[in-house]
């Protein structure tokens, strides 16, 4: 079933595709799958999406991140 976010496959297909939508957009974000377990009013396993987004929205510009990561390591000379 295609349409099956709450599987494992489902799940994860709809972590790549949110991630490539933000992506293409220049956004980074970061999204864990969480296996939720059992769930007697589903009478079937689930797996959740997290995200670091807030309100549907990405917190950070991937440019952003990539230069925060060099300013936070920079570079050391060689004698």
């Amino acid at each position: 079933m295609e349409a099956d976010y709450c599987s494992t496959d489902g799940a994860r297909r709809l972590k790549m595709r949110i991630e490539e939508f933000w992506r293409d957009r220049g956004f980074s974000l970061d999204i864990k799958l969480v296996d939720a377990g059992f769930m007697a009013a589903m009478r079937s396993a689930r797996t959740d999406l997290r995200s670091d987004m807030v309100n549907g929205l990405p917190r950070r510009r991937a440019q952003r991140e990539a230069n925060d990561r060099a300013a936070n390591h920079p570079m050391t000379e060689v004698a």
